[in-house]
């Protein structure tokens, strides 16, 4: 089952995709990483692989398109299973880093987001609020969840870090659109050692975007959705 070609569909600046790429990377699986661009039309092998939702991350291993990021780095994990595992073995571990990695992608992730997209003062410093809290949330998770190791997952990358990770980049790049010091020394030393260590592990540094392209790219993603939301209210 684990044999066989395996293909990416993504874009290299989407946090999902990197999940995606690093869990291959950690189970040492070929694949060919297919290009899509967020700013321009989609591609007829992405709608057809990923009908319902038509977005990235699809992963195609041989014929069967697997959708949605959190999904297929656990089809990663139980396809490719004699490689060190992403999940915990443990019921009540598994079940842990399955509500975080939820946390991120349903509160975490869509206040990060409105800090750069949102369309009023006012919405962008809630959800500045919202970040803020969550950064703190997730240092206590950290403690919790790591007993005392370098990563979520313990000695080794899983999957909280694999859902939280990805986001580090786009953190660095908000950090310096607002100037405003999301991880820090101060209140959240646990994840700033973290971040470190998870940027620059073998598995991840290869595809850990550049900071200050990804600036860019994001400031032509908000003019575009802003363009968009403006069409929609006129």
């Amino acid at each position: 089952m684990g044999d066989g070609n395996v293909k990416v569909l993504g874009a290299w600046a989407s946090p999902f995709l990197m999940r995606v790429r690093v869990a291959l990377h950690l189970k040492s699986v070929e694949y060919e990483n297919i290009e899509e661009n967020l700013l321009e039309a989609k591609s007829e092998l992405l709608l057809k692989s990923n009908p319902v939702h038509k977005k990235i991350p699809v992963l195609i291993h041989g014929d069967n398109p697997v959708c949605e990021s959190l999904i297929i780095v656990q089809y990663i994990d139980e396809v490719w299973s004699t490689k060190t595992s992403i999940l915990p073995s443990d019921p009540y571990e598994r079940a842990n880093s399955r509500f975080w990695a939820a946390y991120v992608d349903d509160k975490f992730f869509p206040a990060l987001r409105m800090v750069l997209v949102g369309t009023t003062e006012e919405a962008q410093k809630a959800a500045m609020a919202e970040v803020l809290e969550g950064v703190v949330l997730l240092e206590e998770a950290f403690k919790k969840l790591s007993k005392g190791k370098a990563f979520f997952g313990g000695d080794s990358v899983g999957f909280v870090d694999l859902a939280a990770g990805s986001l580090l980049a786009w953190i660095k790049v908000i950090e310096k659109f607002t100037e405003t010091k999301l991880l820090s020394e101060a209140k959240t030393p646990s994840l700033v050692a973290w971040a470190d260590c998870f940027s620059t592990h073998a598995a991840v540094k290869d595809v850990f975007p550049d900071v200050d392209k990804l600036a860019d790219f994001g400031m032509k993603l908000r003019a575009k959705l802003l363009k968009a939301a403006a069409a929609t209210t006129n």
